[in-house]
């Protein structure tokens, strides 16, 4: 049998299209034997400047209406001044307790389907007591200087691999950028085993 293929997912939980992989993501990375390599980024690494996400916002908001319509999912807003590097760091300890998806899949239902703002510890801290984490460990692991030195570190391999935008998977020298690319992501890795075997 082939080994796992290493699949790079860089994620920042500000992006309204990772809320919209969340969902979607976790079937590709169970069903296609894939050893998933976290990346999640903090503040505005992978997402548009302060300046071009004023102006996009009005059409973002609509095409992500229109997603979660598709998707049956809630979709609420958190406030514009919501800053992932909380909830970025706090990911990496999620990871190291076993606890990855549902850490994601929560703090992403709080932020877009209740519009909460995940960069409150005290909402990152109700998170963790809803997923069997230990609340002072997630606040602890939210302000720790090693795990923001590590999205520091993701964003600048971000930018060497040319990886622009979030969600994007990448495997090799591909690059899958967007929610709406999971099935190339999928073909893509089939393709892998098959030519391995």
């Amino acid at each position: 049998m082939s080994q796992p293929i290493d699949i790079e997912f860089f994620f920042n939980f500000r992006s309204p299209y990772c809320y919209l992989a969340s969902k979607a993501v976790w079937d590709i990375f169970e069903d296609e034997r894939v050893n998933l390599l976290w990346r999640p980024l903090g503040g505005w690494s992978g997402r548009s400047d302060p300046e071009r996400a004023k102006i996009k916002i009005p059409s973002v908001r609509q095409d992500i209406k229109r997603w979660t319509k598709k998707l049956g999912i809630p979709m609420t807003p958190p406030p514009i001044t919501t800053d992932p590097t909380h909830a970025g760091a706090a990911s990496l300890w999620a990871e190291r307790e076993g606890k990855l998806k549902d850490f994601i899949v929560e703090v992403m239902r709080a932020e877009w389907g209740e519009g909460q703002d995940i960069g409150d510890l005290d909402v990152l801290r109700a998170v963790a007591g809803r997923i069997g984490l230990d609340g002072d460990g997630i606040v602890a692991a939210a302000t720790d200087a090693d795990n923001l030195a590590t999205l520091q570190r993701n964003a600048q391999e971000a930018q060497d691999k040319c990886v622009f935008g979030v969600p994007s998977f990448v495997i090799g020298d591909q690059i899958f950028w967007g929610n709406d690319r999971l099935d190339f992501v999928r073909e893509h890795l089939r393709e892998l085993y098959a030519d391995n075997r």
